[in-house]
């Protein structure tokens, strides 16, 4: 398996050329042990689409390969900022459509969540909540569990939301640990009560391509033309899921309100 993977759904631009290391060994399971990754951490933002094509050239390069030796292309779909979601899907998108080849989807909440279990060590079945400022006074939440070599799985889908509906659900089911850029934007405003706080990203590509090639594994991949952004403030582009998620949330802060 290879793949090369972008998300730009932050402000930072996270590029990865991953091969899962089993070409040697026929029928292995995928695992992280030999999982290789070679990746790019760089500025996003407004300079994201200028990036981004360059800079996948260039990592194929350094690895001596072509788009003929590629399974399929993997993107960050959210949730995040809509300029920087559309245009990792344009660029996975364009891609694969010439190569003929199927696109990855990956959670880009999930991401913040393998990263921050990297940094703090965390053993397989951790469970982890990210909170990505979302501008606008509100979040980007979701709860996720680590299912080991079969990557990260949703325990609480992805919702935009605000910090009174998690201390609502928080009450609830006490965080073990927090991660994401939201901590930082909203300081003593949010409570985690005792969770272990992972406020900042160390290495955002290495765990996309780590969960690219997980999702690849796992079936996740689609035609180009099904690939689709994540994107919470467009009620358009909700699926039922994250509009029953959202609203789950809304619902459980209002009552404790009451």
């Amino acid at each position: 398996m290879r793949l090369l993977a972008i998300d730009s759904a932050t402000e930072r631009l996270a590029l990865a050329a991953v091969d899962d290391g089993r070409s040697a060994h026929a029928g292995a399971p995928l695992s992280r042990a030999t999982c290789r990754i070679e990746h790019l951490d760089l500025d996003g933002g407004a300079a994201a689409s200028a990036q981004a094509l360059p800079m996948l050239m260039a990592l194929l390069k350094r690895l001596g390969w072509t788009f003929a030796d590629l399974d399929a292309i993997a993107f960050g779909r959210g949730p995040g900022g809509f300029t920087g979601l559309r245009t990792a899907c344009a660029v996975a998108q364009g891609l694969a459509w010439g190569q003929g080849m199927p696109v990855v989807p990956v959670d880009s909440l999930a991401i913040v969540a393998e990263d921050a279990a990297r940094r703090a060590g965390l053993a397989a079945g951790a469970t982890v909540w990210v909170t990505m400022d979302a501008r606008m006074d509100e979040i980007y939440a979701g709860c996720y569990r680590d299912d080991g070599d079969s990557g990260w799985r949703p325990v609480v889908e992805p919702a935009l939301t605000t910090p009174d509906a998690l201390h609502a659900l928080w009450r609830a089911a006490p965080p073990a640990v927090v991660a994401g850029s939201a901590l930082a934007a909203f300081g003593e405003r949010l409570h985690t009560g005792g969770a272990h706080r992972e406020p900042t990203e160390h290495g955002r590509a290495a765990a996309l391509g780590w969960l690219a090639a997980a999702g690849f594994a796992r079936g996740d991949a689609v035609a180009a033309d099904q690939a689709l952004p994540v994107y919470l403030r467009d009620k358009v582009a909700q699926t039922t899921v994250e509009r029953e998620a959202a609203k789950a949330l809304r619902d459980v802060a209002a009552g404790a309100a009451r």
